[in-house]
């Protein structure tokens, strides 16, 4: 009996040992520390969450942009742009996908999001943001929202 129970202990930790290692909760923190420097415009920390090689691609399809230029971008922004965004009603569920060419670990994030300018006017718009992660850092991510809605919130028209 004590065999039987020596070789099943050994049994499952050899299995446990095997098993990959779920990063679901880390993930989704790391998201959320990502949302709370966009909410606080903090474009720094937003750089130090992202991998060297992250690549960010959306809302529009031919939209893509590395690192260097998330940053730059964010900054120019934060300096003459937006004067906050505010995360509502916002979600994260964190995702495996086990093959194919995103293979990988994945947190998608749903939100209303409140974006006040600082010119004076606000907009909402409702926004999905899906984010690759490799150890620790976030490697790609797909935006999806809807431009015009934002553009005509801004009064901009269009025929």
């Amino acid at each position: 009996m004590k065999k039987v129970l020596l070789i099943f202990g050994f049994t499952l930790l050899l299995f446990g040992c095997s098993a990959k290692q779920d990063n679901s909760e880390l993930n989704v923190v790391l998201v959320e520390k990502y949302i709370q420097a966009v909410e606080k415009l903090d474009y720094k920390t937003m750089g130090e969450l992202l991998d060297e090689n992250y690549v960010g691609l959306g809302p529009s399809i031919n939209d893509s942009i590395g690192k260097t230029a998330v940053i730059e971008n964010w900054e120019l922004n934060v300096n003459t742009l937006y004067k906050s965004i505010k995360y509502n009603k916002s979600r994260n569920m964190a995702v495996q996908i086990s093959e194919g060419e995103n293979k990988g670990e994945w947190v998608s994030n749903w939100a209303e999001l409140t974006i006040d300018y600082q010119f004076d006017q606000t907009v909402t718009i409702w926004a999905n943001t899906v984010y690759k992660i490799q150890n620790g850092k976030i490697v790609r991510s797909f935006s999806f929202y809807n431009e015009l809605d934002v553009y005509e919130q801004l009064g901009f028209e269009f025929y």
